[in-house]
């Protein structure tokens, strides 16, 4: 008993002095809680040795041995193996002012920690979400940076930092940020996305395509890869790669009714119409495209000379979306049925709720099929002109020749007479 008293005072009292001299020479009073805790223990010792046996119970005993010597062995462990003892305590108590909902409070005792350990990864980690949730975006930008000087394998932070430049509308700084994390890691699915999408944003389609298929040799069942490179081909104008990628967009994620959709305009391109119906019938599945899909149907059932198809899909899409009445009315391709076409009665606009970059893809797709459709009737039309002419010619060079004849002859009659 005495021999376990004796170790026991001069080992609690031996890590109270070094937990002291941590709290001297870093002057930081995070370890005064620990020194505390330390005191009240050694405290239980000496009321155990004064008052004897009311002490002598296991629960109490155990409780003594953690304040005065667990936690502080605990706590030397951990700083031996890198960690900062003071760090975890600030992080842990902004933590807690965060969750009570003290967010001015949490930011203090974070800049309190930085102004003794300017270092501290942890530290400026948190204190960058915080800054992000309330909308301080360059500050939170300075966090991060402060947190990739800290640690340089920390990705996700650089990650951070260029989808924030990019919500500043720092563009070109993004895409240098993002170039650079794909250099050092080229495997970062999320920054390949957001590289490719600010790329197309700003109409660099190689370069777009590149990226899209450099991250596709880490995932190469991705859909969402295989879709932006199909539309980064498509405003290339190479519709057969554009295609082999929406097919394969769609083959991996059967949901991706945009993809479909796609496919069908580029079949409308290469004036495959029954491809082209087959896809849109596909997008009949979806309740954004499903107004889209009748009406290029009811285009292509025109064209195919089924104009009670034409009537049943046009007037579909109308009672979907009303706004396709006034598209409908002024496409000649629809003038053998206008009187057949149903006025709405009310006003049902659909709010499409795909994103924009598919908005204008879909209307570049729109447009290139009108440009083909005017290309190919303007040349049968100069085809039509050109026959016409050398008709005309051909005509031209019989009569010449007939009234080439005839003067001879008057010539020769008048010899003769």
């Amino acid at each position: 008993m005495l021999i376990e008293k004796f170790i026991f005072n001069i080992l609690a009292f031996s890590l109270f002095i070094i937990i002291f001299s941590k709290l001297i020479r870093r002057n930081d009073t995070n370890y005064i809680f620990l020194l505390v805790l330390e005191a009240i223990g050694i405290a239980l010792n000496f009321l155990e040795l004064l008052i004897g046996g009311v002490f002598k119970n296991i629960i109490f005993k155990i409780l003594m041995y953690v304040l005065s010597v667990v936690l502080p062995i605990i706590v030397i462990l951990i700083e031996n193996n890198g960690s900062n003892f003071s760090e975890m305590v600030s992080i842990l108590e902004a933590k807690l002012l965060l969750y009570i909902g003290d967010k001015q409070a949490a930011k203090q005792v974070l800049l309190n920690l930085m102004d003794k350990y300017p270092d501290t990864y942890k530290g400026h980690v948190l204190l960058a979400k915080i800054y992000e949730k309330d909308g301080e975006m360059e500050k939170a930008i300075d966090e991060y940076v402060r947190t990739v000087d800290s640690n340089k394998k920390d990705y996700d932070s650089y990650f951070k930092i260029s989808e924030l430049l990019n919500n500043l509308g720092k563009k070109d700084e993004a895409i240098t940020m993002l170039t650079n994390l794909l250099e050092n890691k080229p495997d970062y699915y999320k920054a390949s996305i957001l590289l490719g999408d600010l790329l197309y944003e700003q109409e660099r389609f190689k370069e777009a395509v590149s990226v899209y298929q450099d991250a596709l040799k880490y995932k190469p069942a991705d859909f969402e890869l295989y879709y932006c490179l199909g539309m980064a081909y498509t405003r290339l104008n190479d519709f057969s790669n554009a295609k082999d990628c929406y097919a394969k967009a769609a083959e991996i994620n059967h949901r991706l009714y945009m993809a479909d959709y796609n496919l069908g305009q580029i079949a409308l391109i290469e004036k495959d119409l029954e491809a082209a119906e087959k896809y849109f019938a596909e997008c009949l599945m979806s309740d954004e495209l499903e107004p889209d899909a009748y009406y290029q149907l009811a285009k292509i059932y025109m064209v195919k000379g089924d104009k009670d198809k034409a009537i049943l899909f046009a007037n579909k899409a109308i009672e979907l979306d009303d706004s396709y009445y006034e598209t409908i009315s002024k496409e000649k391709i629809f003038e053998p049925i206008k009187k057949l076409i149903s006025i709405p009665e009310k006003s049902i606009k659909r709010v499409k709720k795909i994103s924009e970059k598919d908005k204008e893809i879909q209307k570049y797709l729109e447009e290139t099929v009108f440009l083909i459709d005017d290309m190919n009737k303007n040349e049968i039309k100069n085809r039509a002109t050109e026959r016409v002419n050398e008709i005309f010619k051909s005509k031209e060079k019989e009569i010449s020749e007939d009234l080439e004849t005839k003067d001879i002859e008057d010539i020769q009659r008048e010899k003769n007479y």
